[in-house]
């Protein structure tokens, strides 16, 4: 490697006084290089290099401890807060670079090796004076933790067009926080793709940092085309505590992406510990962390020797280190028994009372297994402060005196702008938080009526499959029945078909169903748990009806948007009691309606036996909103029975 004689440019630099400690200087820098390194490397026995490198960042000097004696700063913390642009030319490998996807691969590589060695959260630590423990440097503790919640995109650009003229994409999105990246799944064939997916990224410094969400066109035979990129700046989310927002995507011609974003900061409390994980639990997303471990690996002290050759020498000494599906592993230590790391590793947690640390040493050149060790998280919760400072742990497997010098710092994650919903976390118990009178199809609900309603006066209770359907003389029925379907029978025929009062079987004799809905705004979701059917019409004693229920939203009617509750066979009053659950913003609920159609399989016509159609934006959905609503005739022919 020839670094050249063209050194980098600076092309300016700030220096923060706000905001900053007194025993430290932090000093950003706009780097530019394009320079005449010249860079030869080996690959398969094929010889290659790299020239015309070039690579333009924002860099972070930080500049701490400061001392009394000198240099006067005790150590440096060097990174880029974002990925660096790099571009370069590979040379010398004519024959491979022709491979498809070769020379991407290669270019990929070589940027993801540059994040992993500085840019955040991965630091550059350079240690200046003996006087300073590495501790300082090399065992930061975060700020904070980012939830990134990528709901859905609208309009995006059609980039598979068809023979006919129509188009469509098969969208999926990569969001990038530093050098760490996640990515959705694809959805496909729509430009108004709903992801509802769900990521963490622990934050070291909120100023200079942004989230970048690229959305691409995934194609199995060839590369895969952008549809366009959003860019948050963290430090605007930090300030807010959450934020809703739609982002209109940079180089696209259409599209919009719907994030949300929630700062969570570090509490070394147990106390918060139970609400962290009840908010995690109200998500429903496995994923989802309640805390944050940090381990400083200082060394490790009389590691077993290896066999090389027929000879007993000392080890290579490296270790993998694990939390749940998290592995990360340390630099080599060379021809040593008693390795000195000093590295800092940090590990989002799902819940602390349950999971395990696990540490396994190798002989970097024999892959011998040196020793392991396991820590219960659960242990550090009974620490001060939930921390473990300099503490020598047993390695197994190795010997008596093998031990591994370690320290732990756990940090459970607290939302200071709000706290858990306690009506969400009723209502995916099943609880009835609100208890409303009975509906009929929501056409003839009118904003301008009074709607008397009724309240249980200790809350209603959990529905129960084996109670009966309540009695329909002791509801109201709000409005008027709405027109006669042209397409429909006779109202009176089917009243007379009944073998239940008019009454009790709603006001078009086709009976009632029983619904709770809900709006999570935590969660971005409409919510709706399909309780049961009651007094549906039997025209014929010897062919029970096999009801389900089949919902879809309107007015698109996609099949994106279908769900279908199992079949309960050879019963006019079945129980379901199912939930489920659609993405949808708060905003979206003015324009929405949910179709509710209970069909039977038992019949050579048309499998419908009643149709209800709720207008979202008439019913107060900030709590659980449980009623009867009347089943009416069919009002659109249904397509896919």
């Amino acid at each position: 490697m020839r670094l050249g004689t063209i050194p980098p440019r600076i092309g300016g630099v700030k220096v923060y006084d706000k905001n900053v400690s007194r025993d430290e200087i932090i000093m950003d820098m706009d780097i530019f290089y394009a320079g005449d390194c010249d860079i030869s490397f080996t690959l398969a026995g094929v010889s290659g290099g790299i020239k015309d490198f070039q690579i333009h960042g924002m860099v972070r000097v930080v500049m701490k401890p400061l001392i009394t004696t000198m240099p006067l700063v005790g150590g440096l913390q060097i990174y880029f807060l974002n990925n660096p642009t790099l571009d370069f030319n590979l040379v010398g490998m004519a024959d491979l670079l022709d491979m498809p996807g070769l020379s991407d691969m290669l270019r990929r590589i070589i940027v993801e090796q540059v994040a992993a060695m500085m840019v955040l959260p991965n630091k550059l630590p350079i240690i200046l004076s003996d006087a300073v423990p590495a501790q300082v440097l090399k065992f930061p503790e975060p700020q904070g933790v980012l939830r990134v919640h990528v709901v859905e995109a609208k309009n995006l650009m059609k980039k598979d067009i068809s023979v006919l003229g129509k188009g469509k994409s098969d969208p999926y999105a990569i969001i990038t926080l530093g050098a760490e990246n996640f990515r959705t799944q694809t959805i496909d064939n729509t430009v108004d793709p709903k992801w509802d997916y769900w990521c963490e990224f622990p934050i070291h410094t909120v100023t200079g940092q942004n989230v970048d969400v690229r959305l691409f066109d995934y194609d199995d035979s060839k590369k895969d085309s952008k549809l366009g990129s959003a860019t948050v700046e963290v430090l605007g989310v930090t300030r807010k505590g959450q934020t809703d927002t739609w982002v209109s995507l940079e180089d696209a011609t259409t599209g919009m992406v719907h994030l949300r974003m929630t700062w969570l900061q570090l509490s070394s409390s147990l106390a918060d510990l139970k609400d962290a994980i009840a908010e995690t639990q109200m998500l429903r997303v496995t994923s989802m962390s309640t805390s944050i471990l940090m381990v400083y690996v200082d060394s490790a002290k009389n590691l077993p020797k290896v066999l090389r050759k027929g000879v007993y020498t000392a080890p290579d000494p490296m270790f993998q280190i694990s939390l749940a599906k998290t592995v990360k592993t340390s630099v080599i230590q060379y021809r040593t028994d008693n390795p000195v790391y000093e590295q800092g590793f940090t590990f989002l947690v799902h819940d602390p009372e349950t999971d395990t640390l696990h540490v396994k040493f190798t002989d970097q050149k024999t892959s011998t297994e040196l020793g392991k060790l396991t820590y219960n998280l659960s242990t550090l919760l009974d620490k001060e402060n939930l921390e473990l400072q300099d503490q020598p742990l047993q390695i197994k497997n190795a010997g008596p005196d093998s031990k591994l010098i370690v320290s732990m710092r756990l940090r459970i994650l607290k939302y200071l702008g709000g706290s858990t919903n306690d009506d969400d976390l009723s209502l995916f118990s099943h609880e009835v938080m609100t208890s409303s009178p009975t509906l009929s199809r929501t056409e003839s609900i009118k904003k301008e009526e009074p709607v008397p309603t009724t309240t249980s006066e200790e809350g209603s209770p959990e529905p129960k499959p084996s109670e009966p359907p309540e009695p329909v003389e002791d509801v109201m029925v709000i409005g008027e029945p709405p027109p006669r379907v042209e397409s429909s029978p006779p109202l009176l025929h089917r009243r007379q078909m009944s073998t239940t009062s008019n009454l009790s079987s709603g006001e078009a004799s086709l009976g009632k169903i029983q619904l709770t809905l809900r709006h999570s705004i935590q969660r971005q979701r409409l919510i709706v748990i399909v309780h049961k059917i009651a007094n549906l019409p039997l025209k014929d004693p010897s062919n029970i009806p096999d009801p389900y229920v089949k919902l879809y939203l309107l007015p698109e009617r996609s099949k994106e948007s279908k769900r279908k509750t199992e079949t309960v066979r050879d019963n006019c009053n079945p129980t379901y009691d199912e939930t489920f659950d659609y993405v949808m913003s708060q905003g979206e609920l003015s324009s929405r309606q949910l179709e509710i159609t209970v069909l039977t399989q038992k019949t050579w016509k048309s499998p419908v036996m009643g149709q209800v159609i709720i207008n979202l934006a008439d019913l107060d959905l900030s709590k659980a909103v449980t009623a009867w609503f009347d089943l009416q005739p069919e009002a659109t022919k249904e397509k896919d029975a």
